[in-house]
């Protein structure tokens, strides 16, 4: 599950670059804050619950 967390994580960050440089496709920037947010509160949960498997 933590490789799945840092894939997300790198995805959003990707994400929110070109939805920045790239005025049209504005909506990227969306998705990867929302990407971001989710990866966020994964990693969060498994920190402190201390569960591997969440």
């Amino acid at each position: 599950m933590n490789i799945l967390v840092i894939i997300i994580a790198v995805i959003a960050v990707i994400l929110l670059l070109t939805g920045g440089f790239v005025s049209s496709l504005n909506f990227l920037l969306w998705v990867g804050v929302v990407l971001l947010v989710i990866a966020a509160i994964v990693f969060l949960l498994r920190f402190l619950t201390g569960n591997k498997r969440v």
